[in-house]
């Protein structure tokens, strides 16, 4: 194999407890650091190239979320890092009883090409403060980042305990053909099946972070302009290639007739009257892609948008209205400028067309009721939930964020990718002395030695507590 040389280097840095110091870790966190500081306008620079992302939303995703990430890592990893310890029963209350925050081992993060330095660098960031080693596999489909980071992060980290391997589908089968102690993948379902099918033949855990298609209720009690104003964003944002942006809007027959000109006027506000000369517009990463999301305009009929230029890759930003659950539009994870309306008469059936399918990575719900968006919360499943906007929950460090089912296996963000990357090893620590509070649970058993082992052990329910 052609990675197993790579996987045994950095697995005898780890087993030598190289990584294991916090002042190793915070060394290396700062040099991610200053790799975010050094590489920002090439940065930028890559991922116009890739997609013509925005160099606005290039920094707000790519570089100010993960300092973001780092700067709460940094903050907090000495508390994180320390021994947990625990209630004791009757006999140990003079042992240690404690957890460890120990490290996986060598870990494998596996990024996607729509936010190519956020998806690998926050990860990456969790483990490093774990105490891991870590191969980082970039998305060679966003071409130009790959080889910005490949040839740039080996500058900043130490080469003994992080590596980059690029490549595509057979390197990436290579490399996990390899025994990991921890994979960490974001993509799509069908891909996740392949990675935690390579992983459970290591028996290696994993995080799945996949997509698909979230939902966005919009209730008739709602301000139409900022609904309007804030799922444009959400789903426009990246030219929509974004894992948890709204896939598809569930409205009534009314709602969605108020929607359009809203719509149409929020666009125009983002994009100006022709988007494709926007500065503030992405493209589709590739030609694939691009062919793709053409043939998903066939769906219900465009109400706004529609406009393709295969050449740049480019669609515009697409309302499709009256879609229906058969058309092709809603077959599949959208990840472009789309925008399907589904028609439906009430919250009840909106919540009975959510629940009758995949649980989403994320859901959306608007009202100016709280009682209605509180009921979409209560009655559905999903990874994380948004009510009134899109896409913000993912900006707060201390929410999770993750799938369910479908959509994802495992969480992070903050110390939930500390956690993600941390084996908490349960620990006792017991006295060699005072072997009399022992003898009650050896052989030969008596029932006085029940009675004694039952009053030490037991754990009592407490008494309910009404609140007058």
């Amino acid at each position: 194999n052609p990675y197993a040389g790579l996987v045994s280097h950095l697995r005898a840095s780890w087993l030598s407890g190289k990584t294991r110091p916090m002042e190793y870790r915070v060394a290396q966190l700062e040099a991610l650091g200053r790799f975010l500081d050094d590489k920002k306008q090439e940065i930028l620079e890559a991922t116009e190239l890739d997609m013509g992302k925005p160099s606005f939303e290039a920094f707000f995703s790519e570089i100010l979320l993960c300092k973001n990430e780092l700067n709460v890592t940094l903050n907090n990893l000495c508390h994180w890092m320390k021994d947990e310890h625990v209630d004791k029963n009757l006999v140990m209350q003079l042992d240690s009883a404690f957890i460890r925050k120990d490290p996986y081992g060598v870990v494998l993060i596996i990024a996607p090409w729509n936010y190519p330095i956020h998806l690998f660098l926050v990860p990456l960031i969790g483990a490093i403060a774990a105490g891991n080693c870590a191969i980082i596999k970039p998305s060679e489909i966003s071409k130009n980042t790959e080889r910005l980071v490949a040839e740039t992060l080996s500058c900043y980290l130490d080469t003994d305990c992080f590596a980059v391997v690029t490549g595509g589908v057979p390197e990436t089968t290579r490399l996990l053909e390899n025994k990991f102690d921890y994979i960490f993948f974001t993509g799509s379902p069908p891909v996740g099946r392949i990675v935690m099918t390579a992983a459970a033949k290591h028996l290696t855990p994993v995080t799945l972070e996949l997509g698909g298609k979230n939902p966005c209720y919009v209730s008739d009690t709602c301000d139409v302009t900022n609904v309007a104003r804030r799922v444009a964003w959400g789903r426009f944002f990246n030219a929509g290639q974004t894992c948890i942006a709204p896939d598809y809007l569930l409205c009534t027959i009314e709602m969605q007739e108020k929607l359009m000109p809203a719509l149409r006027e929020a666009i125009t506000e983002f994009f100006g009257p022709n988007p494709r000369e926007s500065p503030d517009f992405g493209r589709i990463v590739s030609d694939k892609q691009f062919r793709r999301l053409r043939a998903l305009l066939g769906s219900g009929r465009v109400a706004l948008g529609g406009q393709t230029d295969e050449a740049e890759r480019y669609i515009a930003p697409t309302v499709l209205a009256d879609v229906q659950p058969s058309d092709p539009a809603m077959q599949e994870e959208i990840f472009g400028p789309i925008l399907p309306i589904v028609v439906i008469a009430n919250m009840d059936e909106a919540i009975d067309f959510i629940n009758a399918r995949p649980r989403p990575l994320a859901l959306y719900a608007f009202s100016c009721d709280s009682k209605i968006v509180n009921q979409v919360l209560e009655r559905t499943s999903s990874g994380g939930f948004c009510g009134n906007d899109t896409l913000m929950h993912v900006s707060l460090t201390s929410l999770p964020f993750g799938g369910i089912g479908n959509s994802g296996l495992g969480k992070y963000h903050g110390k939930f990718t500390f956690d993600t990357f941390t084996h908490h090893r349960g620990c006792l620590h017991r006295s060699m002395g005072l072997e009399t509070l022992n003898t009650p649970r050896y052989p030969p058993y008596t029932q006085q030695k029940l009675g004694l082992l039952t009053t030490a052990f037991e754990v009592k329910r407490r008494g309910t507590c009404t609140l007058l």
